[in-house]
């Protein structure tokens, strides 16, 4: 359930093209959750590490975490 909870989420993220060339993403109704990086493939691969992060500190502070797509990771 994590893996596909994990997959689903990062199906929602939005990336730009920065004024330095750079690429930002982020995950909508993830505060928090960030990339940036000189190509797209590294800034997908650390949004994606970023995400898995929250998603584990989230989890131990007890926080409820957005349901995607009518998956909800419960915490503790």
């Amino acid at each position: 359930m994590l893996t596909e909870y994990i997959h689903l989420a990062m199906r929602l993220a939005k990336y730009e093209i920065l004024e330095d060339s750079t690429f930002y993403g982020e995950i909508p109704g993830f505060q928090g959750v960030w990339a940036n990086a000189a190509l797209l493939e590294d800034c997908r691969e650390g949004l994606r590490q970023a995400l898995e992060d929250w998603i584990v500190l989230g989890l131990r502070m007890g926080h409820d975490l957005p349901v995607v797509e009518n998956i909800q990771l419960f915490p503790g």
